[in-house]
């Protein structure tokens, strides 16, 4: 892709999707993580009405008289955006592949937290980590963001969504709002790593992902490729057992994935490709907020 190709690809996805984030996702998105963090500012005489547990006993002791401590909320926050590029995001049968409308929900939340002035980075990932950029504030620092998942090529088609919580654990070691897009169809057992990267950060699985996928169509003798792997392999679509394997293969990743992100207090959003992601990420902020 030529320079001038890309930055009308940058251009036209920025006009979309900051559109959104300025008239829809702004103050949801604020309303949704405001006062995820709290910072101590000072202590005062207690006031009837007061939270008994913000009482600080130590100078309550010292002066004979009740204190509490005042907090403030943290108006500054870091969102990091967690993106799969193995080989299986480049699949779509509707108007978009899936890789496309990841780039678009990452660009909505992306301006959507700058309008709340807070910083974003990016990690992407195949089965091992392809780009890190860390978090900074500012549309041109989120127009970067944009071309990279516009035009990065990955080393490796695999995925491992392990190894990405892991650096993730790594390089953040302060409280961010993550967002990981993926189609979390994966055989590599997360579990272990999302667990403790969700006791430090506030984590959203959004799993983008194509209805095709779901089943397969009785089509007969068919030659399909794995798009991670690369292998081929010649498939009778017409066999009602077959259909039904892949089906249930299928059913299983992804409440593996929902199962797992549920019981690690992480949060999940559906997206199917050939519906409105604007609807799924705001009835996901409303009601969270």
């Amino acid at each position: 892709m030529d320079t001038k190709e890309l930055l009308k690809k940058v251009r036209k996805i920025e006009i979309k999707t900051r559109r959104l984030s300025d008239h829809i996702f702004g103050g949801e998105y604020h309303s949704t993580f405001k006062g995820r963090g709290m910072t101590f500012s000072e202590v005062r005489q207690y006031q009837f009405g007061d939270d008994v547990r913000n009482i600080d006993w130590n100078v309550t002791a010292r002066y004979n008289e009740p204190f509490v401590k005042v907090f403030e909320e943290e108006r500054e926050l870091t969102m990091m955006l967690m993106v799969d590029i193995s080989g299986s995001e480049l699949f779509g049968t509707e108007e978009q592949f899936k890789n496309e409308v990841v780039t678009e929900i990452a660009a909505t939340l992306a301006f959507s937290a700058t309008q709340n002035n807070d910083k974003i980075g990016l990690i992407l990932f195949s089965d091992v980590i392809e780009l890190y950029i860390p978090p900074k504030k500012g549309r041109s620092h989120v127009l970067r963001i944009i071309r990279e998942l516009i035009e990065f090529k990955p080393k490796s088609k695999l995925t491992d969504i392990s190894e990405a919580l892991k650096f993730l654990s790594n390089v953040m070691k302060k409280k961010a709002i993550v967002f990981m897009l993926s189609d979390f169809i994966t055989d590599d057992d997360y579990k272990q790593n999302l667990k403790i990267a969700s006791g430090r950060h506030d984590i959203t699985g959004i799993r983008v992902y194509d209805k095709h996928e779901e089943t397969i169509p009785s089509l007969g003798m068919v030659q399909m490729q794995d798009e991670e792997s690369g292998e081929l392999v010649l498939v009778n679509t017409a066999s009602k057992s077959v259909r039904r394997n892949y089906s249930n293969y299928y059913k299983t990743k992804v409440d593996f994935y929902k199962d797992t992100f549920t019981k690690s207090g992480a949060g999940t959003i559906d997206c199917r490709v050939d519906e409105s992601y604007v609807k799924k990420l705001l009835g996901y902020f409303k009601r969270r907020g």
